[in-house]
C-alpha cells in the first residue's frame, strides 16, 4: 500500500509539472530569450493558439505579435523605463472579440553616470537650439510610433558592431552636475570609422544630423520594432532604403553630444525605449 501511495503522489507531481504553463519546457524560444519584464525591459505574453494573429495594444500603442517556436502567438511588449512595478494590462482583439491579458513588471535599479562637457550649449541650449531640438525630437518620436505590419526578419539580433559595451542602458545621467534624461540606449566603445551593420532586415526611416544625437540613422524592422544609431561619422544608406541584415549602414563617430568615438544604439518597441542588451543576450538583471 505504501508503494502504491508513493506512485500516486509521484504521478500527481509529474502531471502538475507537465501541465504547468509556466514551466520552462512550455515556453517557446523567443519567450525564453527575451522575457525580462522590468522597467526598460521586455514582457513576452502568451496569447494562445488561433488561426489569425491577434491585435494587441498597450497604453494605446500597437504591440508586436509573432508566433513563437511552439506556434503559440505571443505579444512582445516594450516596457517604458518610467513604468512602476506591478500589474500591467494588454487589450487583445482576436476572433471578433476583445479581452484583457496581464503581466507583472518587477523592479530594477539603475546606476548613475556623471559626464563633464566643455560645450555648455549641449547642457543648456539657447532658444534657437532648443527650437531645433524640439523639431528634431518630434521627427524621431513620429518614427518611433510608426507601426508597419511587416514581420521582423529576426528579433534575436546581431551586434551592430564588435566591441566592448561601455555605458549601459538606463543610467541616470548628469551633465555638468545637472540631471537629464536617463540613458536610453547601449553604447559600444569602438574606434572612429568602425562599420555599423544592420542587425535585422528593415527600412531606413531617418538619415539626419541632429543637435544632440549627431549623425543618426533609424531602421524600421516592422511591428513597431525600431532601432536607432547615433553619433555617426558618416552614412552608407539614405532614407527609404530597404536593407538586409548585415548590411553596412554607417560608420562610428563622435558627432553631437559625445565625448569621444562610440556607437549609441537604441531599440524601441511600441514607442518605448528598451534595453538593447536583451536582444543580444547581454542583459544583466
Amino acid at each position: 500500500m505504501r508503494t502504491k501511495t508513493l506512485i500516486r503522489r509521484l504521478a500527481l507531481v509529474l502531471g502538475t509539472v507537465l501541465l504547468s504553463p509556466m514551466s520552462a519546457s512550455a515556453q517557446g524560444y523567443i519567450s525564453r530569450l527575451l522575457n525580462q519584464p522590468v522597467p526598460g525591459g521586455v514582457a513576452v505574453v502568451a496569447l494562445g493558439h488561433s488561426p489569425d494573429a491577434p491585435r494587441v495594444f498597450y497604453k494605446e500603442e500597437r504591440v508586436m505579435v509573432l508566433r513563437d517556436s511552439d506556434q503559440e502567438w505571443i505579444a512582445i511588449v516594450g516596457v517604458d523605463l518610467k513604468t512602476s512595478p506591478g500589474r500591467q494590462i494588454l487589450k487583445v482583439e482576436s476572433m471578433g472579440a476583445a479581452r484583457q491579458e496581464s503581466f507583472e513588471v518587477g523592479e530594477k535599479n539603475y546606476e548613475s553616470q556623471h559626464i563633464t562637457l566643455k560645450n555648455k550649449s549641449q547642457v543648456n541650449p539657447d532658444p534657437e537650439q532648443t527650437r531645433r531640438f524640439e523639431r528634431e525630437y518630434k521627427e524621431q518620436i513620429d518614427a518611433y510610433k510608426n507601426f508597419r505590419e511587416a514581420i521582423p526578419s529576426n528579433v534575436v539580433l546581431d551586434r551592430p558592431v564588435s566591441g566592448r559595451l561601455s555605458s549601459p542602458f538606463g543610467l541616470r545621467r548628469f551633465f555638468n552636475g545637472e540631471e537629464r534624461n536617463a540613458h536610453s540606449g547601449l553604447d559600444f566603445a569602438v574606434p572612429l570609422g568602425t562599420p555599423i551593420k544592420a542587425p535585422a532586415n528593415g527600412v531606413v526611416t531617418i538619415v539626419a544630423d541632429y543637435f544632440f544625437n549627431g549623425k543618426t540613422v533609424f531602421i524600421d524592422h516592422g511591428q513597431g520594432f525600431i532601432s536607432m544609431y547615433c553619433h555617426l561619422s558618416g552614412f552608407e544608406v539614405k532614407k527609404g532604403d530597404v536593407i538586409e541584415r548585415g548590411q553596412i549602414i554607417g560608420r562610428v563617430g563622435a558627432t553631437g553630444r559625445a565625448t569621444g568615438p562610440h556607437l549609441h544604439w537604441n531599440i524601441s518597441l511600441n514607442n518605448a525605449r528598451v534595453d538593447p542588451a536583451i536582444f543580444i543576450n547581454a542583459f544583466k538583471p
